[in-house]
């Protein structure tokens, strides 16, 4: 079994909508600032999508047995 995913968005978001458009059943934007809908969510290749697409690296993807950093990676 995959181990399960933390998703966050922190406070540089600038609300381009990019993870929106990448992951729509996992992000969406409210009051012009992107937030996960769930913040634990089953591995999905969107998400990691949603997360390098994002043009200030607000979005964080880990682990959630861990905290080992999936995304973005550097």
């Amino acid at each position: 079994m995959s181990d399960r995913w933390l998703v966050s968005v922190d406070q540089n978001c600038i609300g381009s909508g990019m993870c929106a458009g990448a992951a729509p059943e996992h992000f969406e934007l409210m009051d012009g600032y992107a937030r996960p809908i769930k913040d634990e969510v089953d591995p999905d290749e969107a998400v990691i999508d949603a997360a390098e697409s994002c043009p200030v690296e607000a979005i964080l993807v880990k682990l959630a047995s861990t905290g080992e950093v999936v995304a973005p990676k550097e």
